[in-house]
């Protein structure tokens, strides 16, 4: 008599290579293909700003590039998570604009109690997330959609508490002042949070069953539902985190500009996470991708605007260059993948 064999979860797929020998080989295989060409690309724009401009490449040039990063890698990190489990959150611009807002007023309202802001700010952000996750899960609707809808309410939330109008004055505070200006071993407070918050993620997703069970979600939730993996709670852990680091970004936003804005400065932030997810190497279909190539696909983002804005270009172009990256990204992604467009023959 045989026995069946339970399904087995399959291994994260973070678009490196199989590592098959030692030496410079395995360290390319390790480094991927998809995470090769970011970093040509990446050399690539460095090499021509810089000889159009020999302080582009300069230290302080170089920590503008990456406190200006600093708000859209956020996003782009717990994008990249929410991906990688099959879905998509649209609205995390938005969420970060509420959340900025919130910090404001509430530190305003409690006696300038910079600690009180940044609790209600990330409090806002997990619940947002978390309501995010059970609308799409209880009320089966599809990712796009309902994070499409949250992207105009809470839009619409942060304008309505506010008058549509900066609230509140943070930069008298010390706390808000070390989170905008402050430096730690020579790097701004800002790109540390960016770090930390990454390799956080990574690990999650790399070193713990966590993490595989995010990507045998995506790559397969028929499987994984199978092996036992619930998927509700992950998905909906999934949007509570990227609500919560959403949050964050717009208490990062907050201390950058000085209050609390509800539009300015968090609008488009949902394409740049997505944007940097996708060129990163992230399958939009799920299943795939790593932290790693979603950091680098920022600095690319973030080297092409400031080289595009020393250069004097209209900042309309930016948006250009952006959606094009994007569109270009899923066509590779498209290629590599080898699957049928939409509409014609195989």
């Amino acid at each position: 008599m045989t026995t069946a064999t339970p399904p087995t979860t399959p291994a994260p797929d973070t678009g490196a290579l199989p590592v098959r020998s030692g030496g410079p080989r395995a360290l390319l295989a390790a480094i991927g293909g998809q995470n090769l060409s970011l970093i040509g690309a990446l050399v690539a724009v460095v090499a021509l700003f810089g000889s159009l401009n020999e302080n582009f490449v300069g230290w302080d040039n170089i920590q503008v590039i990456a406190e200006a990063a600093t708000i859209s890698g956020l996003l782009a990190v717990v994008q990249t998570v929410v991906i990688i489990c099959g879905g998509l959150d649209i609205s995390v611009g938005s969420q970060a604009g509420l959340a900025s807002v919130t910090s404001a007023m509430v530190f305003t309202s409690t006696g300038s109690n910079p600690y009180l802001g940044i609790g209600a700010a990330l409090a806002i952000g997990a619940a947002i997330g978390l309501f995010n996750g059970a609308v799409i899960i209880y009320g089966r609707v599809n990712p796009t959609i309902a994070t499409l809808a949250g992207l105009a309410a809470y839009k619409g939330v942060a304008q309505l508490v506010s008058d549509g109008r900066a609230q509140g004055y943070v930069l008298n505070d010390p706390v808000f002042v070390f989170l905008s200006r402050g430096k730690i071993a020579g790097l701004p407070t800002m790109v540390w949070l960016l770090i930390l918050t990454a390799a956080a993620v990574h690990a999650l997703l790399t070193y713990t069953d966590i993490g595989r069970n995010i990507y045998a979600i995506g790559g397969n939730d028929t499987a994984a539902r199978l092996a036992g993996i619930n998927l509700n709670k992950y998905l909906i852990a999934a949007y509570a985190l990227s609500g919560t680091v959403a949050a964050l970004a717009g208490v990062l936003l907050t201390a950058r500009t000085g209050s609390g804005q509800p539009v300015s400065g968090s609008e488009g932030l949902e394409l740049q996470s997505i944007t940097a997810a996708a060129l990163g190497g992230c399958a939009l279909k799920g299943g795939k991708g790593s932290i790693g190539g979603t950091l680098l696909a920022v600095a690319l983002l973030g080297a092409l605007q400031n080289g595009l804005t020393v250069q004097g270009i209209n900042a309309f172009w930016q948006n250009v260059a952006q959606g094009t990256l994007l569109v270009a990204a899923v066509v590779i992604q498209q290629r590599r993948n080898r699957e049928r467009a939409v509409g014609l023959p195989a």
